[in-house]
């Protein structure tokens, strides 16, 4: 009975980790309602800050690229269940997550602020950036993304033939998830010298992150996943494309 229940526990407890922590993240950017947010918090030296910073969503990021790899998830499996990685992956990044609300250094000088009308579109654009990607992972499988299905099923899941699915907004782009992102990040009508420092590096990551899942996609399903990328944008959608183009689905089942 252990052996059954402590993997779905296990799963349970990463995904309100991850749950908590993606809110505050919200919070965190957004400075809504928390004691330590993106732009709030005790500051420091310019060069210092910067440098924490930059270590800060350095170590985030590089365990993104690193455990999101096939090659790593193959050797973590003989140390882990199959069925605890993906939660395991998701219960570090949360980890790295609250690292980075925590020991976050404010640089607060002002790059651009606006009022008015401007503040509420752009205000708008943020909050429709984190419902895009919160409603993006649902089109997929937002229960197995984060770890909760496996740990359910306890066992490998199946290994074969992969059937893509087009799905709301993946049709219009491959990545809704990440431009949702983008969106949140940059929208602002108050953008500080650290949130910009934020925005920049984690787009760069975000652009690099994309190419290396790509990589991934192209190698497990070849020219399948190949038209796909030759008729979806990558992240920013286009006005007028012809339907008929689209002849792949993007995720698999």
């Amino acid at each position: 009975m252990i052996g059954r229940v402590s993997p779905l526990i296990y799963g349970i407890a990463s995904y309100l980790v991850f749950f908590c922590s993606s809110l505050y993240a919200v919070a965190f950017i957004g400075n809504y309602l928390v004691p330590k947010s993106i732009d709030v918090g005790s500051e420091g030296g310019l060069a210092q800050s910067i440098l924490t910073d930059v270590l800060l969503l350095g170590v985030f990021t590089g365990q993104h690229s690193v455990m999101a790899r096939p090659a790593f998830k193959r050797w973590w499996t003989t140390i882990v269940p199959v069925s605890c990685e993906r939660s395991t992956y998701v219960l570090i990044s949360s980890l790295l997550l609250i690292l980075i609300f925590w020991r976050w250094r404010p640089i607060v000088t002002t790059i651009w602020q606006v009022e008015g009308e401007p503040a509420t579109i752009l205000t708008a654009i943020c909050w429709i950036g984190w419902l895009t990607a919160l409603a993006s992972s649902y089109m997929i499988d937002h229960f197995e993304m984060f770890g909760l299905r496996q740990v359910a099923a306890r066992h490998e899941p199946a290994v074969g033939v992969q059937v893509f699915k087009m799905l709301l907004l993946y049709r219009v782009v491959r990545h809704p998830i990440m431009l949702g992102f983008l969106l949140a990040f940059w929208a602002t009508p108050h953008m500080t010298a650290g949130h910009l420092l934020f925005a920049v590096l984690t787009t760069a990551y975000i652009l690099l992150g994309v190419r290396l899942e790509e990589r991934d996609l192209l190698a497990q399903f070849g020219t399948i996943y190949e038209n796909y990328r030759q008729h979806v944008p990558m992240l920013m959608p286009r006005v007028l494309r012809r339907r008929s183009q689209l002849t792949t689905e993007p995720r698999a089942e």
